[in-house]
C-alpha cells in the first residue's frame, strides 16, 4: 500500500496543548518541517465528536489543515485503564475539566479503581497527517504498563506521573523526556508515520 508523502515546508501541530505540541516537535526536529502550531495560528479547536482515537485525530487534523491551508499533523491520545474499562480512554483530556487539572483527574481515576487489584493500563495514541484536500494518513501506537499512586515526577505532563511503563521502575513522570520519547506511544505512532510519509 503507497502512503502519500510529506515533502516538507509548513506543517502545523493541530493542537493547543503545550506539553503535546512540545512532544511532537522534538520528534519532527530530523525532518524538512517548518512547524507552527494550530494555537499560534489562531485556529479554533474542533470539537472532538468520534467515538475513537483515529476518529479525533482525523477530525482535528483536518479542521487544521484545511484553516491554515497546509499540511497538519494531529494527536488524539489518552489513558485506557483494564479496570475502568478503557476509560477516561477518548475523554481523558475531559476527565481534567476545563482548567486541564490533571491532578484531579488522576485522583479521580484512583477514586474510581477503588481496591481493585488490576492496576494494568495503556497509554493509545492516533497520529494523523491530513492535507487541505481531504486525504489523512493514521497511524496508532501503544505502550504498556501498570498505574501507580500517589503520582510522581513532574516531567512529562497529563497522566505521565502515574504511569510505570513495563520494565520500568519509575514513571513517565519522573523519566527524562529523551527516554520517553523512544518508547511511548507518540513515539510509537511516530515511527509508523515516519517510515510511511517521511522515509
Amino acid at each position: 500500500m503507497s502512503h502519500r508523502r510529506f515533502t516538507g515546508g509548513r506543517l502545523v501541530v493541530a493542537s493547543h496543548n503545550p506539553g503535546k505540541v512540545r512532544e511532537i516537535t522534538e520528534l519532527l526536529q530530523p525532518y524538512q518541517a517548518e512547524v507552527v502550531s494550530a494555537g499560534d495560528l489562531g485556529l479554533p479547536e474542533p470539537e472532538e465528536t468520534g467515538t475513537t482515537f483515529t476518529a479525533n485525530s482525523e477530525l482535528k487534523a483536518l479542521a487544521s489543515a484545511k484553516g491554515a491551508n497546509a499540511v497538519a499533523l494531529a494527536d488524539d491520545s489518552g489513558l485506557a485503564v483494564t479496570a475502568l474499562d478503557g476509560a477516561p480512554g477518548i475523554y481523558s483530556a475531559r476527565w481534567a475539566g476545563p482548567d486541564k487539572d490533571f491532578g484531579m483527574a488522576m485522583r479521580k481515576i484512583e477514586s474510581e479503581l477503588g481496591d481493585a487489584t488490576d492496576r494494568s493500563a495503556k497509554f493509545i495514541c492516533a497520529l494523523t497527517l491530513a492535507w487541505p484536500d481531504g486525504h489523512c494518513e493514521t497511524f496508532e501506537g501503544t505502550v504498556e504498563g501498570t498505574l501507580t499512586f500517589p503520582p510522581r515526577g513532574t516531567q512529562g505532563f497529563g497522566y505521565d506521573p502515574i504511569f510505570l511503563p513495563d520494565g520500568f521502575d519509575i514513571t513517565f513522570g519522573e523519566m527524562e523526556p529523551a527516554k520517553k520519547h523512544d518508547m511511548s506511544h507518540r513515539a510509537d505512532a511516530f515511527a509508523k508515520l515516519v517510515a510511511a510519509c517521511f522515509a
